[in-house]
């Protein structure tokens, strides 16, 4: 049967290539892998406007606020279900000394923030802070440890003040800043970007040191702990295969990746946010499809020493980056979010998705008003971008069973050059619902996708759709309402209940998201 359908789907690619179609088979019976709810997650940096002034503001802010915390752009966080939040870093991690953001804030010491801009750091916003901005978002807390700058001692008594429940130096100092019960932290990085700013250290170097700072950062009762180490950067495959066979798998729960989607491919000129030919956007997407063989191959380095798959692979940081919007600090990293950002963060996800039974978290870099932001703040207004969206749409992936899925694409070919038009996912909830999530990444010419739901019996199906006039269609604050979901019908559910075809016409440049039950 397997057989003669791949035949069908063959022959369907090559007689239907010149009517722009892509044909996807799904098998419901194959759903087995949980695509865990943290792949999801976000990350907040002390890095320009992105925790002071977008998640925490003024006391005389007119917003609504609990303490200095914004309420608004908690509230759109909360519709999404964020599952976690990646704090304090980023590189701004490897010079954080967590003693400086406890106790009384008018007496927290001052510091330079050398990574973004050299910038007053007024420690404000400290551990308790952010547990208190993860309770409110109802989220898990990820926090990255100083390897860097740090000392073992420091780690394990953060540690200690984050998740001990007994009698302690470290649990007396919490209770002193009106803490009396521990937090019970779960994720906790040891480093980040250790390759780079956070040591530039070699990877031989580094397995020794997070096998003496791991030691040190213990489990508690009631607070088991999932360290993460500092991975690669992006095809770094050798600094992946060092930590695999240096570093024990009992010791640590994951391992990270780090890749940021560059327009033009260069860290000089990365391209602007808003302003770019169809070249450029092509240029992009196909940076942006470079995750799949990231993925791929480091799983595969991954599978060598741990083929069980008890070892998360964690991408904590990526995203588009492109240059900062014209008129702002160039360190602050602020820039505008296009339907090009929207059609990255919804194919990225695709790919996380159907990697389900290796990548168990990732954090797109960065949740507020830095590179690809789900939020934009100016003042006391807040605006959602096309990033935002996809979040919304497909949360209803979190904790499903992985469908796996089949897809032959045609190509969208600009200037002779070829990506496949086509990407998506799917999943199947607790209520037996499959959500078919579809990406169309030509800029010009919608595509029609027949989908093949073997092994399935549904009656009824709904859609939502995320597309725009153009590719660099954004939202700003006199409009915020220029690219946003609404409802989608251009769908036919055909065939018998034991062949069941779901035809699916999708616009240019656009996002759909199918609910089949």
């Amino acid at each position: 049967m397997k057989k003669q359908l791949l035949t069908i789907l063959m022959g369907c690619l090559v007689l239907g290539a010149s009517a722009q179609k892509a044909v996807v088979s799904l098998d419901a019976s194959q759903a087995k892998t949980e695509i865990d709810p943290n792949i999801y997650g976000m990350f907040s940096e002390h890095l320009g406007r992105g925790i002071y002034g977008g998640i925490w503001v003024p006391k005389d802010a007119k917003v609504k606020k609990e303490g200095r915390i914004r309420m608004d752009v908690v509230e759109a966080l909360r519709k999404i279900q964020i599952p976690n939040l990646r704090w304090p870093g980023g590189c701004f991690a490897d010079e954080y000394h967590w003693m400086d953001g406890i106790g009384d804030p008018a007496q927290r010491p001052k510091m330079i923030n050398t990574n973004w801009g050299g910038v007053t750091e007024d420690n404000s916003f400290g551990t308790n802070e952010f547990m208190q901005l993860c309770h409110l978002l109802h989220t898990q807390p990820y926090i990255s440890g100083n390897m860097g700058s740090g000392t073992v001692q420091e780690m394990s008594n953060w540690v200690e003040y984050l998740n001990f429940d007994g009698e302690s130096p470290m649990t007396k100092l919490r209770k002193q800043d009106g803490v009396d019960k521990p937090y019970g932290v779960q994720f906790f990085g040891i480093g980040n970007e250790s390759w780079g700013c956070g040591g530039n250290m070699t990877p031989e170097y580094y397995v020794d040191q997070f096998r003496r700072y791991a030691t040190f950062a213990r489990s508690y009762q009631n607070a088991p702990l999932k360290r993460i180490a500092s991975g690669a950067n992006s095809d770094d495959y050798h600094w992946t295969e060092v930590l695999m066979k240096g570093i024990p798998l009992g010791m640590m729960w994951g391992i990270s990746l780090h890749y940021y989607t560059i327009p033009t491919g260069s860290w000089g000129k990365k391209g602007s946010a808003t302003d770019f030919t169809e070249a450029e956007y092509f240029n992009t997407m196909k940076n942006c499809l470079h995750m799949e063989d990231l993925v791929t191959k480091h799983s595969a380095i991954m599978d060598k020493y741990d083929p069980q798959k008890k070892v998360a692979l964690v991408v904590d940081e990526w995203g588009v980056w492109t240059d900062a919007e014209p008129g702002t600090n160039p360190s602050f990293l602020y820039q505008q979010n296009s339907m090009r950002d929207a059609l990255i963060a919804a194919t990225t996800l695709n790919i996380f998705n159907n990697h389900a039974d290796r990548v168990k978290m990732a954090n797109l870099a960065q949740t507020v008003n830095v590179l690809q932001s789900l939020i934009l703040t100016k003042g006391d207004e807040m605006i959602l971008t096309p990033t935002y969206y996809v979040f919304e749409m497909y949360k209803k992936h979190q904790g499903g069973k992985l469908v796996p899925l089949h897809l032959i694409s045609p190509a969208y070919t600009v200037d002779g050059k070829s990506i496949d038009a086509i990407n998506g996912s799917a999943s199947i909830d607790k209520a037996g619902v499959m959500h078919i999530s579809l990406v169309n990444l030509d800029a010009e010419k919608a595509r029609t996708v027949t989908v093949d739901l073997t092994n399935t019996k549904y009656g009824k199906v709904s859609g939502e759709l995320l597309d725009a006039k153009t590719v660099t269609a954004i939202n700003t604050f006199e409009q915020p309402g220029n690219v946003k979901t609404t409802g989608f019908a251009d769908y036919k559910l055909s065939g018998s209940p034991e062949n069941q075809i779901l035809t699916v016409n999708l616009p240019a440049h656009s996002v759909v998201m199918l609910d089949a039950q």
